[in-house]
C-alpha cells in the first residue's frame, strides 16, 4: 500500500499532523521507533502537561527569524489550539496562563490524540527506526526490534522527530539526519531549557539552597539575557526556571568558546544604597557577628557562602562600612562562573535544528525538496517554559498534516 503521507515521529507534531491530514480524507501511516506513541508529551509538566499558554508573544518563541515564527502561529494559534483538544475532549484548565488538561495528566492529552487516530484510521507503527529513505520518493525502511526490515511507501513525507532533549523519549537526534539527506542546513543542535554546570568549589556547600533572584547571563562581560524567579543551586552548579530560560544563549556562548558566568541579585528590588542601609541597621547596637548578623535574611549556607566570596571573617565582630560595602555587592552581583550546561538528556528542549528559511512557514514544505515536510522541535525554534514548545508542536505538525492534499 502505498500511503497518501507517511509521518516520521508519533509525537505532539506527529500526532496532530497525522490527525490533521486523515480528516482532509488523507490515507496516514505514522512510524514511531519507541514502543508507544506521546513518550514525551507525558513527561511533560511533571505529568500535568501544561500543553499551552494564554500569554502568547514572539518573545516566547527563540528563534533568529521571528517572521517565520508569526505566519507559522497565525495560522495555527493557542485559541485554535484549545479548540482542537476541547473538540477532542479535553476539558482545559488555566492556572497563571498555564493551560492544563482539567484531569491534570498528560496522560489525557495523549489518549484522546489515539483516540481520534484510531477514529480516522490511521495506521501507527511502534519499534521501528527508519534507516533509509531512497526512491522513488517517498520509500522508507525500516528496522524492528528483532533487527528486521520492513518497507513503506507514501507520496508525501513529514519528519516530526523532534530535536535531540530527552533521547530516552524518543529525540535522538535521527531527524537531522534525515533532513540533510535531502540537502537541509542543520544548525548546531545544542541543549535548551537545561541547567548549568559551574566550576565554583562552593557550589557543593549550596546544593539543594533556593532562592528568588534576578539572573543575568554574561559571555565575555557582555549581557546576553535575563530573567527572575527561584534559583536552586546544585552540587554541580545552578538550575530552577530562569537558569533553565536563559540556557540557550549559555548553550551559544559556550559553544563558541566565550567565557560564561551568571551574576545572581538576591534582592532585585532594592537598590544598592538601600541594602547598604539594611545591612548597617542590622548591625548597629549590636553584639552580633558577621554571620549571626546575616541569620533571617537568607538562607545561612548561602549568608556563609557571601561571606567568604567577600573575603571576609564570618566571625567578626567589628564590622566596618567597608566590609558592607562587599557584602553589598555580593548580594546584588554574586557571580557563579559556568563551563558547560547539563547534558540533552536533562533538557526539555533543542537550540538548532533545520534552518527556518528553507522551510515555508505557511505550510511547513521544504523549499528544498517537494512533498517534504518538517514540523516541531526538529526546526530551529526553542520556546520557553510554560507550554510553548507543545504549542510550537501543535501549530506546526496541524499546518503541515493540511496541506498534505493541497
Amino acid at each position: 500500500m502505498k500511503y497518501d503521507v507517511i509521518i516520521v515521529g508519533a509525537g505532539a507534531s506527529g500526532l496532530t499532523a497525522g490527525i490533521s491530514a486523515a480528516r482532509k480524507g488523507a490515507s496516514v501511516l505514522i512510524i514511531e521507533q519507541k514502543e508507544k506513541a506521546g513518550k514525551k508529551i507525558l513527561a511533560t509538566g511533571n505529568g500535568k502537561c501544561n500543553f499551552t499558554n494564554k500569554y502568547q508573544s514572539l518573545d516566547c518563541y527563540r528563534c533568529d527569524d521571528s517572521t517565520f515564527v508569526s505566519k507559522v502561529l497565525s495560522n495555527f494559534d493557542m485559541t485554535k489550539t484549545l479548540k482542537f483538544f476541547e473538540e477532542l475532549g479535553i476539558y482545559p484548565k488555566e492556572r497563571m496562563g498555564y493551560i492544563y488538561p482539567n484531569s491534570e495528566q498528560a496522560s489525557s492529552i495523549v489518549s484522546v490524540l489515539l483516540m481520534e487516530c484510531d477514529k480516522l484510521n490511521i495506521n501507527i507503527v511502534y519499534n521501528e527506526k527508519v534507516t533509509k529513505i531512497s526512491r522513488p520518493d517517498f520509500t522508507l525502511t525500516t528496522v524492528n526490534e528483532d533487527k528486521e526490515e520492513n518497507i513503506y511507501k507514501g507520496k508525501k513525507l513529514i519528519l516530526a522527530t523532534g530535536g535531540k532533549a530527552s533521547p530516552n523519549l524518543g529525540s535522538d537526534g535521527s531527524g537531522y539526519k534525515l533532513a540533510e539527506r535531502f540537502g537541509h542546513k542543520i544548525i548546531k543542535p545544542l541543549p535548551a531549557l537545561v541547567s548549568l554546570k559551574s566550576p565554583d568549589k562552593f557550589c557543593k556547600s549550596i546544593s539543594g539552597v533556593r532562592c528568588p533572584a534576578k539572573v543575568m547571563a554574561y559571555a565575555d562581560s557582555k549581557l546576553l539575557s535575563y530573567e527572575e524567579g527561584e534559583i536552586i543551586f546544585t552540587n554541580y552548579g545552578i538550575s530552577g526556571i530562569p537558569i533553565m530560560q536563559v540556557s540557550r544563549y549559555v548553550a551559544k556562548a559556550l559553544d563558541t568558546g566565550k567565557k560564561v558566568y551568571i551574576e545572581l541579585d538576591f534582592m532585585p528590588g532594592k537598590s544598592e544604597e538601600e541594602i547598604f542601609q539594611i545591612l548597617k541597621s542590622r548591625c548597629k547596637n549590636s553584639s552580633k557577628n558577621l554571620e549571626q548578623m546575616l541569620v533571617g535574611m537568607f538562607n545561612h549556607k548561602l549568608n556563609y557562602v557571601m561571606i567568604k566570596k567577600g573575603k571576609l571573617d564570618p566571625g567578626q565582630l567589628i564590622i566596618k562600612d567597608k566590609d558592607l560595602m562587599r557584602l553589598k555587592d555580593e548580594i546584588k552581583s554574586f557571580r557563579i562562573n559556568i563551563n558547560d550546561t547539563n547534558t540533552f538528556e536533562f533538557a526539555q528542549a533543542t537550540r538548532g535544528g533545520v534552518a527556518t528559511n528553507e522551510i515555508n512557514p505557511m505550510t511547513m514544505e521544504s523549499l528544498l525538496k517537494d512533498n517534504l515536510f518538517i514540523t516541531g522541535e526538529l526546526i530551529d525554534v526553542d520556546g520557553t517554559c510554560g507550554g510553548y514548545n507543545l504549542q510550537w508542536a501543535w501549530s506546526t505538525g496541524y499546518i503541515a498534516g493540511n496541506h498534505i492534499l493541497v
